[in-house]
């Protein structure tokens, strides 16, 4: 299996920067956040969790104030656009998959899987649109799945692929606030230690396919998320961080 070295990442300067991460309790949006703080930004850590928001907030860098926010209440999204005020960027990497075989799915795991993906992101741009700074965006978390569906992996392609499209009608709609995604392949984020022993043989089938000859590591998508919210330029744009594996 071949992937690239972990090695810190040195992203452009966030100094006087205030960004949003939902999602902050996550190890993606946890690593995102302290790359963000190391960079100067003042960080806003959001989440269901209040406990990982605050194991978060210990790794920074710098000030981080912690927001509880439930993606499936819009009071709660209310309420966190009343906490954080004014800012420059927010990244929602929030996900709450709903897989299994079609005649087994619950409608409650469904409808969580949507408010995490669809229905949560489009009331942050509703909540929060109108508070970014000149220059501000709103980056969030597709999938490959969208583009490489499977059996048992229904809502998962069809909650992504939704985001892929709400990220073009919301760059339009709060235009010049940005609208992008980042969709990552697969991503040795920790989420398939659950595979025990056979995880290292399933990244290695994985990195043997990709075009680019490797499994991705956090920092690839965390180096995808700086590159949105840095580049003024570009909007209503999915960003595949897949090795190319949504092509074989």
């Amino acid at each position: 299996m071949s992937t690239s070295p972990s090695r810190p990442l040195a992203p452009p300067s966030l100094e006087g920067r205030r960004v949003v991460v939902v999602g902050a309790g996550s190890h993606t949006g946890r690593r995102l956040a302290m790359t963000a703080s190391a960079a100067g930004a003042d960080l806003v850590l959001a989440g269901p969790d209040p406990r990982k928001l605050e194991w978060t907030a210990g790794e920074l860098a710098g000030r981080g104030e912690v927001v509880p926010v439930d993606l499936a209440d819009e009071a709660s999204i209310a309420a966190l656009a009343a906490a954080v005020g004014g800012f420059d960027h927010l990244v929602s990497t929030a996900a709450m998959p709903a897989n299994g075989p079609l005649a087994e799915l619950d409608p409650e795991a469904v409808r969580r899987a949507f408010a995490a993906k669809v229905i949560g992101p489009l009331l942050l741009a509703k909540h929060l649109a109108g508070r970014a700074a000149d220059g501000g965006s709103f980056t969030f978390f597709s999938g490959v799945a969208a583009w490489r569906p499977a059996p048992g992996r229904t809502v998962m392609a069809t909650t992504n692929g939704a985001l892929a499209f709400l990220v073009q009608a919301l760059a339009v709609e709060i235009a010049p606030v940005r609208v992008n995604a980042v969709s990552p392949g697969i991503v040795d984020t920790g989420s398939w230690d659950g595979l025990g022993a056979e995880k290292d043989a399933f990244l290695r089938g994985v990195a043997e396919r990709n075009p680019a000859r490797r499994v991705g590591t956090v920092d690839d998508l965390v180096q995808a998320v700086l590159f949105a919210m840095a580049s003024p330029y570009v909007t209503g744009t999915v960003l595949h961080v897949d090795g190319g594996g949504r092509l074989v």
